[in-house]
């Protein structure tokens, strides 16, 4: 796709001040419950970016599926892409993952996983999302103890030099992100990057189609774990559980850190955030589809003032969307600064401003992040060199008696 939809810049930068709310906010008041910044974007932000992720995978990839005669330029694309956002992810291993656990390693292991799907045509890729949406949560459940307990540290390079398997079983399953069943939102963004999203019809189709999977997919938790009995098998073993009381009624009401405990299968009913369930995949899912589908409509606004009040506020999220990656890691690096002195609140408020103001500043000037521009190069350069054959110039041969 040659010209960039603002609506998808737009939704991936609504999803980089949620991701910015989660860090910079707190998660829960007083009395436990999560905050209102918590309760729109815990899991929903994250999700998003993941979904887009793949509409971007599918946006490189031609927006169709890639055949044979493509096949070793888009993988050493792909995988070059992969390379480098793991040099960056492992670059910010210095940070403090409570503060903000650093996605893009995960990011790295996603985009290699996703080699395989883009060969696939788009009715197997949407079975492929629903099949690992549905399954691979049972799979992992099954695989938790019997793998390396999750250091849940950022990762640095000198940790996956010396525990290469560990950091892969993190990265994979046991991670904050885990990369297995993340490939469901990955599918996802694949699948509709492949659709004409300019479309009036299909941004329709977008919104109506992910509110009613994330309605779905809240409904049906509660009703197996309220009306089923699943919350009572789940507080019945707690002394079986790694989990304390209070720590098992802080994950059912704010989440995990990317899995849930194995003591009893009831726990795949749940859907708080960042615990990686069919149910709370399928919800952020629907979350991130409708929001994509809200911001699309958006765009086809034609009345006069609402069209201005839309694209006063669309073009600053555009901008900062379309450097997610730069500014993404700039906010890491705030946080694990000295100058972020502020409270909670004063802090996102100046970071969401402050991004809002350097991607709109940036775009004028520069156009494309530094970072994204750095990945872009590894990328193009990775799929140029596969086209030619891999052919390495040869050193040009001097006559004999000549040269020093």
């Amino acid at each position: 796709m040659k010209a960039r939809l603002a609506g998808v810049d737009a939704t991936r930068g609504v999803a980089l001040l949620g991701m910015m709310a989660v860090h910079s906010l707190y998660e829960s008041d007083a009395q436990g419950h999560p905050t209102l910044s918590f309760a729109i974007f815990g899991g929903r932000a994250a999700a998003t970016f993941a979904v887009l992720a793949g509409v971007g995978i599918a946006f490189m990839t031609g927006r169709r599926r890639v055949r044979a005669a493509n096949g070793l330029p888009t993988i050493a694309a792909l995988a070059a892409r992969a390379m480098a956002i793991l040099a960056i992810g492992l670059a910010l291993g210095y940070t403090d993952a409570s503060l903000g656990a650093v996605i893009l390693p995960y990011y790295a292991v996603m985009f290699l996983l996703a080699i395989p799907v883009v060969f696939l045509p788009t009715w197997a890729v949407a079975m492929t999302g629903a099949v690992v949406a549905g399954g691979v949560p049972v799979l992992s459940h099954f695989l938790l103890a019997r793998l390396p307990e999750a250091t849940l540290l950022n990762p640095t390079l000198g940790y996956l030099l010396d525990h290469p398997l560990d950091l892969l079983s993190e990265l994979s399953i046991t991670g904050e992100y885990p990369a297995l069943p993340w490939m469901a939102y990955l599918c996802a963004g694949i699948f509709l990057g492949r659709l004409t999203l300019s479309r009036v019809k299909v941004a329709t189709w977008l919104l109506a189609g992910g509110t009613a999977l994330a309605l779905a997919a809240t409904t049906a938790s509660w009703l197996l774990l309220n009306h089923y009995g699943g919350l009572t098998q789940i507080l019945a073993t707690i002394p079986q559980s790694t989990l304390t009381a209070p720590e098992t009624q802080e994950m059912l009401a704010l989440g995990g850190d990317g899995t849930v405990p194995t003591v009893t299968w009831w726990w795949l009913a749940v859907d708080a955030p960042h615990t990686s369930t069919t149910p709370d995949l399928l919800g952020t899912i629907g979350a991130a589809v409708a929001l994509l589908g809200l911001m699309l409509l958006a765009g086809h606004v034609t009345a006069k003032w609402p069209r201005r009040i839309i694209a006063a506020v669309q073009k600053p999220l555009a901008a900062a969307g379309s450097m997610t990656l730069t500014l993404y890691t700039a906010h890491i690096m705030f946080l694990n600064s000295d100058y972020d002195v502020y409270s909670a609140d004063t802090g996102y408020l100046v970071q969401a401003v402050a991004v809002l103001l350097i991607g709109l500043a940036w775009r004028a000037t520069a156009g494309r992040g530094p970072l994204e521009a750095l990945v872009a190069v590894f990328s193009s350069r990775a799929r140029r060199l596969a086209e030619s054959g891999w052919r390495l110039p040869r050193l040009r041969r001097e006559p004999a008696g000549e040269g020093a």
